[in-house]
């Protein structure tokens, strides 16, 4: 068996109640100048925390200018802020942009390294500064992976990947989830499945990894229309959470692949948000890669309910109509077009996913531009 590296947080407190103890944890620990990277939605609920922390001794400087998918331009203007305030600590509280921002920050306060040294995979060499994850989507499964993206000057979403950027600790705390609206949850649980399914289905998937992976998929595959259906229900937004980490789990030792590599141009071109554009990607790709290995992907469909079929294929094929159900029941468009995509750009399209070969590379059936073009199309 090939060998695996398994990175996780070295404390990870999953349910109810995690935010109070990532309060008690983090006053343990001695920390006095804290730069909390947080979200306005939260500036009311988290007051009664910050008021703890506040009340023994530690300073907050609090930044919410992470709205969106964060540049590079982004993250600087945020570290110098940290820089200034002389943070020994850093905390992400958040959907996976603010939590990215919060470990690159974390990693960068002390680094001898440049931005552009650290770029791509393995090159961030080191941290000192002490960073604690708390996700307010369940989503990315940035809280447990070691991965950060960012959008460069040229609008290419560009990874920094590194054991380095794996948090100290992870909070997650569904109730956290429960203001988030329908399209955002339905987005980003689709995202969390695509981490956990392009896992399993992975050319470097791995036994160990395959646990997580499957069982995410059972997970948010099983509850996530009932927490788009109703927010509140703590139950399903506890189980896609549970998913949704296990998909970040799987993101440092195994990684995803095409349905990522080709839903960043949509980003890029569109601005449509990630979550979303693999939701909009991810039953072509099965579509596509199921020609070339369908055994992996019956077992999903058999993880997704589908029932046994004469062939290997037939019931791969009955796993992506489940999908397309999944993702229309929870009110996420099935189509490009539905998605305000042009036709016409979808060369375009193919040339920028193309260029994702860090991804690309770990999908099961090679794909070229020509390739890319007939997947975006068929979508379509």
């Amino acid at each position: 068996m090939k060998e695996i590296v398994i990175l996780n947080p070295n404390r990870v407190v999953f349910g109810e109640g995690s935010m109070q103890r990532f309060v008690g944890d983090f006053v343990e620990k001695g920390f006095k100048r804290l730069f909390l990277l947080s979200i306005t939605e939260l500036s009311h609920a988290l007051v009664p925390f910050l008021n703890t922390l506040t009340s023994q001794g530690v300073e907050i400087v609090i930044d919410e200018s992470i709205v969106g998918e964060p540049t590079f331009d982004d993250f600087n203007k945020t570290l110098e802020k940290a820089i200034a305030f002389n943070a020994d600590s850093v905390v992400g509280i958040g959907g996976g942009s603010v939590l990215d921002v919060a470990k690159l920050v974390a990693a960068q306060l002390k680094n001898t390294q440049t931005l552009d040294e650290i770029k791509g995979i393995g090159n961030l060499k080191e941290r000192q500064i002490y960073v604690a994850c708390i996700p307010t989507t369940s989503g990315t499964g940035s809280e447990v992976s070691p991965n950060a993206i960012f959008v460069n000057e040229l609008g290419e979403k560009v990874g920094i990947i590194s054991p380095f950027l794996v948090p100290d600790a992870a909070y997650i705390d569904p109730v956290l989830t429960v203001s988030l609206p329908k399209s955002i949850t339905a987005a980003t649980g689709i995202d969390a499945l695509t981490h956990c399914l392009e896992a399993y289905t992975n050319k470097f998937a791995h036994p160990f990894v395959d646990l997580y992976a499957l069982e995410g998929v059972r997970l948010i595959a099983k509850y996530l229309k009932r927490a788009c259906d109703n927010g509140s229900d703590l139950e399903a937004r506890a189980q896609v959470a549970l998913g949704s980490m296990y998909g970040g789990m799987c993101l440092g030792p195994v990684n995803t692949a095409a349905v990522h590599a080709l839903s960043y141009p949509l980003g890029v071109e569109y601005h449509i948000p990630h979550g979303l554009s693999n939701a909009l990607l991810l039953p072509y790709v099965m579509e596509y890669n199921i020609e070339t290995d369908a055994s992996k992907y019956e077992r999903i469909a058999e993880v997704l309910g589908a029932e046994k079929k004469a062939t290997s294929k037939e019931t791969a094929l009955e796993g992506v109509k489940i999908m397309k159900q999944l993702i229309a029941d929870c009110g996420l468009p099935l189509t490009l077009s539905e998605a305000g995509v042009k036709e016409e750009s979808i060369p375009q399209l193919a040339e920028g996913a193309i260029k994702v070969q860090r991804l690309l590379k770990n999908n099961i059936r090679e794909i070229a531009v020509e390739d890319a073009v007939a997947i975006y199309q068929s979508a379509f």
